[in-house]
């Protein structure tokens, strides 16, 4: 079964099978998404209950109104480290440059959150706390 992004926005309407990615610090949930950012289409931490997305960039935390959330039944994360990448990972989006980015998410503070994993990196940068958080070991997520 393949993955389909849905176009939504921070206020709804949100499809009801969005691929959960985690829990923020307090216990909320957290869904995958994608935004557009500064030309480049990156992953997101969706957080319906918020009405708030946010991405990692230029070492910060980025709100974000306009994004899709990636939906699918048969999902499930792998775990993986230091830019590496599990061949049926998914794609999360691509730099600028055409670098392809894989949707990951990471354990910082409490919180399980999603990032995007950046193989010529060697880590997972996550959205926490103001800032772009870089994390060795990580989990990315995989379709089987």
């Amino acid at each position: 079964m393949a993955t389909k992004w849905v176009w939504t926005s921070a206020h709804g309407p949100y499809p009801p099978n969005m691929v959960s990615g985690g829990q923020d610090s307090d216990g909320t949930s957290i869904y995958v998404g994608r935004a557009n950012h500064a030309g480049d289409l990156l992953p997101a931490k969706v957080i319906p209950d918020k009405n708030a997305a946010y991405i990692a960039y230029g070492g910060e935390e980025v709100l974000v109104d306009s994004f899709e959330v990636l939906c699918q039944k048969e999902l499930l994360w792998d775990s993986a480290a230091g830019g590496n990448i599990p061949p049926d990972a998914v794609v999360g989006g691509s730099t600028t440059d055409g670098e392809v980015l894989y949707i990951g998410r990471a354990y910082h503070e409490g919180s399980q959150t999603i990032g995007k994993v950046q193989r010529s990196h060697g880590c997972c940068y996550i959205p926490y706390g103001g800032a772009e958080v870089a994390l060795p070991n990580y989990e990315v997520l995989c379709e089987r």
